[in-house]
């Protein structure tokens, strides 16, 4: 045997350029977040386009000078190293940080505006270009949402390209937030159409089937209404089961929902914190069911009255869908479901509340060529799927028993078969006469 020689050691030597431009990333970063927190003072008025670029435009560009050396540096394939020993994915006082402000900002957003103004203010040149009028609150909470979604999808882009699935599921909801969620919507309000946002419709943008909703695009002059009005009613109608048979919830959840890709790229760091105990699942089909409950009957009630005149039902139908907007479109939606994400994991929302995925799942699991096949003699029980599973099932347990993943909660998003070390698991789209197991 030839003797070890030290000058064929490989010896790990840091990469002192790679932390400098790390640091100067952060840097840029932490100086953007302390401008735009300065200009809530209203100092920003004096020099709105400078303070713009100082906050936001600082923002984004240290978090890519930050991003993407760091996950380009590191070898093709999903590293989560120590993930549940850093105190800013496991529950640690960085999360819990982050998960105040997050819950602060929703709280500020829907219910004190006011407080907000200057950061509004900050963005009316974009809002004049975009939308032809001043921005609002709600233009504010677009802007972050969007900038989030892109800048934390480079991240996704760099982490995952050995991927290809996962690279062309990030580019379509990056894609489907900012041109039919941000600049589409924007554009419709310049040419003076309603403001309308093609890749959400009922039941999770709830009014869009509202009798008052219906009759104010209708009624709206240039007849671009009826095409929104039909546009709703086709893919809740007609899209939405057809494309859940062939490709199961997937095709909306984790590639065209904003809240999806919301969850998939900023969320994506938490994923592993998502319950998947027995308790949970019975939980979750419990809520998710009865918030679907709960639109269906506030929208039939609504047209009742509508019908009515609101002769008989009076104030009930206007009750229930003020209860819904609040406690389901305000606090469940926002509050919780993004403000949690560095406490439950990043589907609170989609697991527990949103009445689109409750419906999607059950279509998924009764009637869907769907599923995510196992070949259970090359799993090895390392966990990895259950572990990193953002809907909370327990993959590892159905991979043992060689059993294909039938489940309404599961949103194909794919990780679980990205991180499995043995290719036990693919995704699917097959007979469902042929599936293994009905459970879930």
């Amino acid at each position: 045997m030839e003797p070890l020689k030290i000058e064929n050691l490989k010896i790990y030597k840091p990469n002192n350029n790679l932390e400098l431009i790390k640091k100067t990333g952060l840097s840029i970063l932490a100086f953007g977040f302390l401008m735009l927190f300065v200009s809530l003072t209203g100092i920003s008025a004096t020099a709105p386009l400078l303070f713009l670029f100082l906050s936001f435009g600082l923002i984004i560009i240290g978090a890519l000078i930050y991003i993407i050396p760091t996950y380009k540096e590191s070898p093709p394939g999903i590293k989560n190293n120590k993930i549940f020993f850093n105190t800013f994915t496991s529950r640690g006082s960085i999360a819990l940080f982050i998960g105040i402000i997050i819950t602060g900002f929703y709280i500020l957003l829907y219910w004190f505006p006011n407080l907000l103004v200057n950061w509004i203010r900050l963005l009316d040149p974009i809002s004049y270009n975009l939308r032809g009028i001043k921005a609002d609150q709600w233009f504010l909470y677009g802007t972050f949402y969007t900038i989030a979604v892109l800048v934390m999808g480079v991240r996704m882009l760099i982490k995952y390209r050995h991927n290809r699935y996962q690279i062309i599921r990030t580019l379509s909801v990056m894609f489907f937030q900012l041109g039919f969620a941000y600049l589409i919507p924007a554009l419709l309000l310049k040419l003076n159409q309603p403001e309308f946002y093609f890749s959400y419709f009922w039941p999770l943008h709830y009014d869009y089937l509202f009798p008052n909703t219906v009759h104010y695009l209708i009624e709206h002059p240039g007849g671009l209404g009826y095409f929104m009005v039909f546009w709703g009613a086709v893919l809740t109608f007609v899209a939405t089961p057809i494309l859940t048979y062939f490709f199961g919830k997937r095709w909306y959840c984790s590639w065209v929902c904003g809240c999806g890709g919301l969850a998939e790229t900023a969320g994506d760091s938490y994923r592993h914190l998502s319950n998947n105990s027995l308790k949970a699942w019975k939980i979750e089909r419990w809520m998710i069911h009865s918030v679907l409950v709960f639109i269906v009957v506030t929208t039939a009630l609504l047209w009742i009255n509508s019908a009515m005149k609101g002769a008989v039902l009076g104030d009930v139908s206007l009750t229930f869908s003020k209860v819904y907007g609040f406690l389901i479109g305000s606090i469940f939606s926002g509050v919780v479901g993004v403000g949690f994400y560095p406490i439950m994991g990043n589907r609170v929302w989609c697991r527990f509340g949103c009445p689109m995925a409750a419906t999607l799942g059950i279509i998924q699991k009764f009637k869907s060529r769907f599923r995510i096949t196992t070949n259970g003699s090359q799993c090895i029980s390392c966990g990895n799927c259950s572990t990193y599973c953002e809907m909370g099932i327990d993959v590892r347990a159905y991979a043992q028993r060689g059993e294909n993943i039938v489940r309404a909660s599961c949103v194909g998003c794919g990780i679980c078969s990205a991180v499995c070390p043995r290719g036990v698991l693919k995704l699917e789209n097959e007979n469902p006469n042929q599936r293994v197991n009905f459970e879930g």
